[in-house]
């Protein structure tokens, strides 16, 4: 009994202090702050090939080249925020593009047939609603299959894209409603360059914006979000959490579907033009443009932020390297250096 109070009185037996016997913990380096954020990894190929392009070819730094990227990013960034919701969640999806493509001619066709002067706003609540439909079809044979998305969506893929050819038509339909034809043409903002032409940012980029600010609340901000990260960092845990699994798979491909439905008639609005065979094709660009911007595709990760930012790197090199005489078939290599080293960049996060 005396020693032990002896012990707790004597200064020289009493333990060390905290401080002495905590690991000393070092200020990550740069590198593993980059690992940790490959949002700028991105960004830093994005200015890279800027100022390449632009040491090159100075018309490049102009406002008319920002207009004309956001035109064709638009159409890609709709797909590929869809496609994040899905990697997030663990699963991955390659009938967005058909889901766009039958939404966009078959609702452009019966609309025109029907009812051609109908108001724009409710042709794009058809497309969104016909997008709807087909992504829950995903996401119910997804749930109850059981089976990898990959596999479900490729099969759902084939399907939609037999439907569409074998039903619905497969020739070039120019006569679209009015009010698409209207809307393609308004722009949002104009100015004449220096050499007599008239750039032009299309309304249709709200399109973008708006969808980029929902997909980034719903993630960010909501039960429905939490549980999108949390299937995707682990489908048991998830379970065990006592998330809706069921109501995760059909939230996340038919917002997809969704996102899908729109593009497609975005771009029947700003092309004055449904074709069968447009925006099929794309899928790849797409995953690569999401992966590039940080999403795993094991799930559990990815930004908004970050997946605009892979749209801008993947539209830059499919539309602006052709100005500094790159072949286009060097398109295809250097985005697939580009995920390649993302993918180091990543393996060495998981480390």
């Amino acid at each position: 009994m005396l020693s032990s109070m002896n012990s707790r009185t004597d200064p020289s037996m009493s333990p060390p202090p905290v401080i002495d016997v905590a690991p000393r913990v070092k200020p990550p380096s740069l590198g593993t702050r980059l690992t940790r954020n490959p949002e700028w990894f991105t960004m830093a190929l994005i200015v890279v090939i800027c100022a390449i392009v632009g040491a090159i070819n100075p018309r490049f730094f102009q406002l008319a080249t920002l207009f004309d990227l956001l035109h064709s990013a638009t159409t890609m960034s709709l797909f590929a925020l869809g496609t994040l919701v899905v990697l997030a969640s663990g699963g991955i999806d390659v009938s967005f593009t058909a889901i766009g493509a039958l939404t966009m001619y078959s609702i452009t066709k019966a609309v025109f047939a029907w009812w051609p002067d109908a108001p724009f706003a409710l042709i794009l609540l058809l497309g969104a609603l016909g997008g709807v439909v087909l992504g829950v079809i995903n996401g119910l044979l997804v749930h109850r299959l059981k089976a990898p998305s990959l596999i479900v969506t490729i099969g759902t893929q084939y399907l939609y894209r037999g439907i569409l050819l074998t039903f619905v038509g497969t020739t070039f339909f120019m006569n679209i409603p009015h009010s698409m034809d209207r809307f393609g043409r308004v722009p949002l903002f104009f100015y004449h360059t220096a050499d007599g032409l008239r750039a032009v940012l299309p309304v249709s980029v709200v399109a973008l914006f708006l969808a980029a600010g929902v997909t980034w609340w719903l993630l960010n901000r909501t039960m429905m979000g939490r549980g999108v990260y949390a299937m995707g960092g682990s489908l048991a845990i998830a379970e065990r959490l006592g998330y809706n699994l069921r109501a995760i798979h059909l939230f996340v491909f038919g917002y997809t579907g969704m996102l899908a439905g729109i593009a497609g008639i975005l771009h029947v609005s700003n092309n004055r033009l449904a074709n069968p065979f447009d925006l099929v094709g794309s899928e790849l660009d797409v995953i690569a443009a999401v992966i590039l911007g940080g999403a795993r595709i094991t799930g559990g990760t990815g930004t908004v932020a970050g997946t605009l930012l892979g749209v801008v790197l993947v539209t830059l090199i499919n539309s602006v390297l052709i100005l500094v005489g790159v072949p286009s078939t060097w398109q295809k290599v250097i985005v697939g250096a580009f995920i390649l080293i993302a993918g180091t960049m990543f393996a060495f996060q998981r480390r």
